[in-house]
């Protein structure tokens, strides 16, 4: 890519798209095209088309999905199934038909089979069937990696896919309805010190294990894969480490400050029970994540409290 490139990143507002614009604007791309969910929904087939057909991006990054974590996916499996499809294969098609030179779509690691072997190496996709509670949308997710593994085919076409791990960091969602573990832990706990109350619920058993990664390391690996990879067959993005959920919860509990109990409902459901990623294809390659777990727990945790005070003075 030339830094003088038509970069169209959607879903620039969420928590993976708004780090890849910064990362893009901090690498020196002058071309860079975004719209709000107002100025474009991808929902309309239509208006996608007519917006590549007039915009024309030379190059496209997917990080525009509905998104949630177990509790959201549970309670809107059908929605969760039928907008992500919608969405993918209008922006996937609309690519295809306006000549894209290089399309990035993001999978994700839930995708993989629930009994998956552990770390979950590449090649372990589609061999077992997925966690039930976010089937739904990781189904949609499978359709989009296979699209543009079959536009490669077919087309000749540059479509490449990753499969990133759990996500966090910087303008993430903290709607304790939708939000995935890390910011749902950060606001509750949160929450329950400045209220002083004496214990947090957490769903599951807290055995379950998750990996990790700070958002602005995978916007660099983002970066990194349309600068460098062109092969059709995806590849993980994550650290390699992952940990317990009970013992995510007591880090959280440190760097918040909270002092009351942690309380694990087993009533309800934990997901997968263990969801490593095997990253050595894309190390091997040449990247890395930077930020320790530590670190990006504390850094999310700032920006919490600077997004709760900024609402608050609105």
């Amino acid at each position: 890519m030339e830094k003088k490139s038509r970069v169209y990143i959607a879903g620039h507002a969420g928590l993976v798209g708004s780090a890849i614009l910064r990362k893009f604007q901090k690498e020196g791309f002058k071309n860079l095209i975004f719209k709000s969910r107002q100025e474009l929904d991808l929902l309309d087939q239509k208006a996608v088309r007519d917006f590549f057909s007039r915009e024309k991006p030379e190059y496209v990054v997917l990080s525009a999905a509905r998104v949630g974590g177990i509790k959201a996916n549970s309670a809107y499996p059908a929605d969760f199934l039928y907008e992500n499809l919608e969405i993918q294969n209008n922006v996937i098609w609309s690519a295809l038909k306006n000549d894209v030179k290089k399309f990035l779509f993001l999978g994700s690691s839930c995708i993989y089979p629930r009994e998956c072997p552990q770390p979950m190496k590449e090649e372990y996709f589609l061999d077992g069937k997925v966690e039930p509670t976010n089937e739904g949308y990781a189904l949609a997710k499978i359709a989009g990696m296979k699209l543009c593994e079959k536009i490669c085919d077919q087309y000749g076409k540059t479509f490449i896919s990753c499969m990133p791990t759990n996500i966090y960091g910087e303008n993430d969602n903290f709607d304790q309805n939708s939000s995935h573990v890390i910011p749902a832990l950060i606001g509750r706990m949160h929450e329950a010190k400045i209220n002083n109350l004496p214990e947090v619920v957490i769903w599951g058993s807290g055995v379950s294990r998750r990996e990790f990664l700070y958002v602005d390391d995978l916007a660099d690996a983002l970066h990194w894969l349309m600068e460098n990879y062109d092969e059709k067959r995806f590849l993980n993005i994550g650290t390699g480490e992952d940990v317990s959920i009970k013992e995510l919860a007591e880090m959280i509990r440190e760097i918040v400050g909270y002092g009351g109990e942690l309380v694990f409902d087993v009533t309800k459901p934990d997901g997968m029970p263990k969801k490593l990623l095997d990253v050595s294809k894309i190390n091997a390659l040449g990247w890395k994540h930077k930020t320790s777990l530590d670190e990006g727990l504390k850094m999310a945790y700032k920006h919490f409290l600077d997004s709760d005070k900024k609402n608050n003075e609105n």
